[in-house]
Protein backbone atom coordinates (compact mmCIF):
# COMPACT_ATOMS: atom_id res chain seq x y z
CA UNK A 1 0.00 0.00 0.00
CA UNK A 2 1.63 3.26 -1.07
CA UNK A 3 1.26 6.38 1.30
CA UNK A 4 0.99 9.66 -0.38
CA UNK A 5 2.83 12.20 2.03
CA UNK A 6 1.78 15.65 2.20
CA UNK A 7 4.50 16.79 -0.15
CA UNK A 8 3.38 14.95 -3.02
CA UNK A 9 -0.16 16.55 -3.09
CA UNK A 10 0.97 20.19 -1.93
CA UNK A 11 2.64 22.53 -4.74
CA UNK A 12 6.05 23.53 -3.64
CA UNK A 13 6.81 27.00 -3.51
CA UNK A 14 10.98 27.86 -4.70
CA UNK A 15 12.39 30.36 -2.76
CA UNK A 16 11.99 33.95 -3.64
CA UNK A 17 8.73 33.04 -5.73
CA UNK A 18 5.97 35.22 -4.96
CA UNK A 19 2.86 34.05 -5.13
CA UNK A 20 0.21 35.45 -7.96
CA UNK A 21 -0.97 38.78 -7.46
CA UNK A 22 -4.95 39.91 -7.06
CA UNK A 23 -4.94 41.13 -10.85
CA UNK A 24 -3.33 38.49 -12.03
CA UNK A 25 -6.05 36.17 -10.53
CA UNK A 26 -8.78 38.43 -11.85
CA UNK A 27 -6.84 38.60 -15.25
CA UNK A 28 -7.26 34.75 -15.37
CA UNK A 29 -10.75 34.74 -14.23
CA UNK A 30 -11.67 37.50 -16.96
CA UNK A 31 -10.62 34.94 -19.54
CA UNK A 32 -12.25 31.84 -17.81
CA UNK A 33 -15.39 33.70 -18.30
CA UNK A 34 -14.75 33.79 -22.52
CA UNK A 35 -13.06 30.84 -22.48
CA UNK A 36 -16.21 28.54 -21.94
CA UNK A 37 -18.40 27.94 -24.43
CA UNK A 38 -21.65 28.53 -22.34
CA UNK A 39 -19.67 32.05 -20.54
CA UNK A 40 -18.90 33.23 -24.23
CA UNK A 41 -22.31 32.60 -26.02
CA UNK A 42 -23.73 34.13 -22.98
CA UNK A 43 -21.97 37.57 -23.72
CA UNK A 44 -22.84 37.45 -27.61
CA UNK A 45 -26.54 36.90 -26.49
CA UNK A 46 -26.49 39.54 -24.47
CA UNK A 47 -24.78 42.20 -27.07
CA UNK A 48 -27.57 40.77 -29.70
CA UNK A 49 -30.11 41.68 -27.28
CA UNK A 50 -29.08 44.82 -26.76
CA UNK A 51 -28.19 45.87 -30.17
CA UNK A 52 -32.20 44.50 -31.33
CA UNK A 53 -33.69 46.89 -28.44
CA UNK A 54 -31.62 49.73 -29.78
CA UNK A 55 -32.80 48.71 -33.10
CA UNK A 56 -36.66 48.29 -32.59
CA UNK A 57 -36.82 51.55 -30.45
CA UNK A 58 -35.17 53.32 -34.02
CA UNK A 59 -37.86 51.40 -35.92
CA UNK A 60 -40.71 51.61 -33.51
CA UNK A 61 -40.49 54.89 -31.04
CA UNK A 62 -41.84 58.35 -31.75
CA UNK A 63 -38.96 60.32 -33.16
CA UNK A 64 -39.50 63.05 -30.19
CA UNK A 65 -38.13 59.70 -27.87
CA UNK A 66 -35.16 58.71 -29.91
CA UNK A 67 -32.75 60.18 -27.13
CA UNK A 68 -29.65 59.16 -25.67
CA UNK A 69 -31.71 58.63 -22.26
CA UNK A 70 -33.98 56.48 -23.71
CA UNK A 71 -32.05 54.16 -25.72
CA UNK A 72 -29.43 53.76 -22.73
CA UNK A 73 -32.31 52.90 -19.81
CA UNK A 74 -34.14 50.13 -21.42
CA UNK A 75 -30.67 48.79 -22.82
CA UNK A 76 -30.04 47.89 -19.10
CA UNK A 77 -32.65 45.66 -18.72
CA UNK A 78 -31.93 42.53 -20.59
CA UNK A 79 -28.10 42.95 -19.37
CA UNK A 80 -29.49 43.17 -15.57
CA UNK A 81 -31.51 39.54 -16.38
CA UNK A 82 -28.75 37.55 -17.96
CA UNK A 83 -25.50 38.86 -16.13
CA UNK A 84 -26.29 37.09 -12.76
CA UNK A 85 -25.99 34.19 -14.66
CA UNK A 86 -22.55 34.81 -15.69
CA UNK A 87 -22.01 35.58 -12.20
CA UNK A 88 -23.24 31.99 -11.63
CA UNK A 89 -21.18 30.55 -14.21
CA UNK A 90 -17.94 32.10 -13.07
CA UNK A 91 -18.17 30.43 -9.81
CA UNK A 92 -20.01 26.85 -10.26
CA UNK A 93 -18.14 26.16 -13.33
CA UNK A 94 -15.29 25.52 -11.47
CA UNK A 95 -16.87 22.24 -9.65
CA UNK A 96 -19.33 21.31 -12.67
CA UNK A 97 -16.13 21.14 -14.73
CA UNK A 98 -14.12 19.62 -12.32
CA UNK A 99 -11.52 22.22 -12.45
CA UNK A 100 -11.49 23.49 -8.75
CA UNK A 101 -8.72 20.68 -7.67
CA UNK A 102 -6.90 22.13 -10.01
CA UNK A 103 -7.63 25.66 -9.30
CA UNK A 104 -7.33 25.12 -5.69
CA UNK A 105 -3.72 23.46 -5.84
CA UNK A 106 -2.34 26.52 -7.82
CA UNK A 107 -3.90 28.80 -5.39
CA UNK A 108 -4.17 27.13 -1.57
CA UNK A 109 -5.74 30.20 -0.33
CA UNK A 110 -9.40 29.96 -1.66
CA UNK A 111 -10.38 33.25 -0.58
CA UNK A 112 -7.99 34.86 -2.78
CA UNK A 113 -9.40 33.08 -5.96
CA UNK A 114 -13.30 33.72 -4.81
CA UNK A 115 -11.95 37.85 -4.19
CA UNK A 116 -10.73 37.50 -7.86
CA UNK A 117 -13.84 35.88 -9.14
CA UNK A 118 -15.98 38.68 -7.38
CA UNK A 119 -13.79 40.98 -9.33
CA UNK A 120 -13.72 39.80 -12.07
CA UNK A 121 -17.13 39.59 -12.54
CA UNK A 122 -17.55 43.25 -11.26
CA UNK A 123 -15.35 44.45 -14.33
CA UNK A 124 -17.76 42.15 -16.37
CA UNK A 125 -20.55 44.51 -15.68
CA UNK A 126 -18.99 47.54 -15.51
CA UNK A 127 -17.73 46.84 -18.91
CA UNK A 128 -21.62 46.12 -19.93
CA UNK A 129 -22.29 49.53 -18.66
CA UNK A 130 -19.89 50.82 -20.89
CA UNK A 131 -21.42 48.32 -24.04
CA UNK A 132 -24.80 49.96 -23.35
CA UNK A 133 -23.45 53.36 -23.20
CA UNK A 134 -21.99 52.78 -26.60
CA UNK A 135 -24.66 51.54 -28.03
CA UNK A 136 -27.11 54.05 -26.95
CA UNK A 137 -24.72 56.46 -28.26
CA UNK A 138 -24.86 54.69 -31.77
CA UNK A 139 -28.84 54.52 -31.37
CA UNK A 140 -28.62 58.34 -31.11
CA UNK A 141 -26.37 59.06 -33.87
CA UNK A 142 -28.90 56.90 -36.24
CA UNK A 143 -31.82 58.58 -34.79
CA UNK A 144 -30.12 62.10 -35.53
CA UNK A 145 -29.43 61.44 -38.86
CA UNK A 146 -33.00 60.17 -39.81
CA UNK A 147 -34.83 62.39 -38.15
CA UNK A 148 -35.42 61.61 -34.53
CA UNK A 149 -34.78 63.64 -31.60
CA UNK A 150 -30.99 62.34 -31.52
CA UNK A 151 -30.65 64.56 -27.67
CA UNK A 152 -27.54 63.89 -26.06
CA UNK A 153 -28.52 64.89 -22.37
CA UNK A 154 -27.86 62.83 -19.76
CA UNK A 155 -27.49 63.30 -16.29
CA UNK A 156 -24.60 61.69 -14.40
CA UNK A 157 -25.78 60.28 -11.48
CA UNK A 158 -28.03 57.96 -13.74
CA UNK A 159 -25.26 56.23 -15.23
CA UNK A 160 -23.39 56.00 -11.33
CA UNK A 161 -26.93 54.33 -10.79
CA UNK A 162 -26.79 51.99 -13.74
CA UNK A 163 -23.40 50.77 -12.57
CA UNK A 164 -24.67 50.49 -9.04
CA UNK A 165 -27.85 47.69 -10.68
CA UNK A 166 -25.49 46.22 -12.90
CA UNK A 167 -23.01 45.35 -9.98
CA UNK A 168 -25.63 44.45 -7.69
CA UNK A 169 -27.11 42.34 -10.40
CA UNK A 170 -23.90 40.15 -11.13
CA UNK A 171 -23.10 40.20 -7.40
CA UNK A 172 -25.89 38.89 -6.55
CA UNK A 173 -25.86 35.80 -9.02
CA UNK A 174 -22.02 34.85 -7.77
CA UNK A 175 -24.10 34.66 -4.33
CA UNK A 176 -26.13 32.31 -5.25
CA UNK A 177 -23.57 30.34 -7.01
CA UNK A 178 -21.06 30.19 -3.96
CA UNK A 179 -24.27 29.50 -1.69
CA UNK A 180 -25.25 26.42 -3.91
CA UNK A 181 -22.20 25.47 -6.22
CA UNK A 182 -23.97 24.07 -8.64
CA UNK A 183 -24.77 25.69 -11.85
CA UNK A 184 -28.74 24.45 -12.64
CA UNK A 185 -30.07 24.76 -8.72
CA UNK A 186 -28.23 28.20 -8.74
CA UNK A 187 -29.98 29.12 -11.54
CA UNK A 188 -33.21 28.06 -10.81
CA UNK A 189 -32.88 29.49 -7.61
CA UNK A 190 -31.74 32.43 -8.29
CA UNK A 191 -34.65 33.48 -10.57
CA UNK A 192 -37.45 31.77 -8.75
CA UNK A 193 -37.01 32.34 -5.28
CA UNK A 194 -37.08 36.41 -5.60
CA UNK A 195 -40.13 36.66 -7.79
CA UNK A 196 -41.86 33.50 -4.99
CA UNK A 197 -40.82 36.56 -2.98
CA UNK A 198 -42.62 39.17 -4.77
CA UNK A 199 -45.31 37.64 -5.85
CA UNK A 200 -46.14 36.69 -1.62
CA UNK A 201 -44.98 39.48 -0.89
CA UNK A 202 -47.64 41.75 -3.13
CA UNK A 203 -51.18 38.86 -2.43
CA UNK A 204 -50.19 38.99 1.38
CA UNK A 205 -51.73 41.75 2.63
CA UNK A 206 -48.69 41.82 6.26
CA UNK A 207 -46.22 41.28 4.15
CA UNK A 208 -46.30 44.59 1.66
CA UNK A 209 -44.76 46.81 4.16
CA UNK A 210 -41.88 44.05 4.44
CA UNK A 211 -41.60 43.74 0.72
CA UNK A 212 -40.97 47.02 0.50
CA UNK A 213 -37.77 46.52 1.62
CA UNK A 214 -36.86 43.49 0.94
CA UNK A 215 -38.20 42.96 -2.79
CA UNK A 216 -35.11 43.44 -5.08
CA UNK A 217 -37.58 44.01 -7.70
CA UNK A 218 -39.05 47.39 -6.37
CA UNK A 219 -35.68 48.59 -5.08
CA UNK A 220 -33.56 48.12 -8.20
CA UNK A 221 -36.12 49.53 -10.14
CA UNK A 222 -34.99 53.07 -8.34
CA UNK A 223 -32.49 52.96 -9.64
CA UNK A 224 -33.76 53.98 -13.43
CA UNK A 225 -34.41 57.64 -11.98
CA UNK A 226 -31.79 60.62 -11.85
CA UNK A 227 -32.41 61.17 -8.18
CA UNK A 228 -32.74 58.63 -4.88
CA UNK A 229 -34.01 59.27 -1.78
CA UNK A 230 -32.50 58.47 1.57
CA UNK A 231 -35.52 56.15 1.76
CA UNK A 232 -34.97 54.36 -1.25
CA UNK A 233 -31.18 54.28 -1.21
CA UNK A 234 -32.24 52.32 2.48
CA UNK A 235 -34.85 49.79 1.51
CA UNK A 236 -32.30 48.83 -1.60
CA UNK A 237 -29.45 48.49 0.80
CA UNK A 238 -31.70 46.65 3.18
CA UNK A 239 -32.85 44.35 0.29
CA UNK A 240 -29.50 43.85 -0.86
CA UNK A 241 -27.87 42.87 2.55
CA UNK A 242 -30.59 40.09 2.68
CA UNK A 243 -30.59 39.03 -0.90
CA UNK A 244 -26.99 39.58 -1.89
CA UNK A 245 -24.27 39.86 1.70
CA UNK A 246 -26.31 36.76 3.33
CA UNK A 247 -25.92 33.88 0.45
CA UNK A 248 -22.32 35.45 -0.47
CA UNK A 249 -21.07 35.73 3.53
CA UNK A 250 -23.09 31.67 3.49
CA UNK A 251 -21.40 30.25 0.21
CA UNK A 252 -18.50 31.95 1.73
CA UNK A 253 -17.94 29.62 4.70
CA UNK A 254 -19.34 26.68 2.90
CA UNK A 255 -16.59 27.14 -0.11
CA UNK A 256 -13.70 27.58 1.80
CA UNK A 257 -14.82 24.35 4.01
CA UNK A 258 -15.87 22.11 0.96
CA UNK A 259 -14.00 18.88 0.17
CA UNK A 260 -12.09 19.32 -3.39
CA UNK A 261 -13.03 15.79 -4.92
Amino acid sequence: MTTITATEITPAVRPGERRPSLARLTAVELRKLVDTRAGRWLLITIGLLVALIVGLQLVYTPDAEQTFVNFFIPSLLPVGVLLPVLGILSITSEWSQRTALTTFALVPRRERVIAAKLAAVVLAALASVLASLALAAVGTLIADATGGAGSWRIEGSLILHAAVFQVANVLLGAGFGLLLLHTPLAIVTYLVLPIAWSIVGELVRPLRRAAEWLDTGRTLESLFGAEMTAGQWGRLGVSLLVWLGVPLLAGLVRTMRREVT
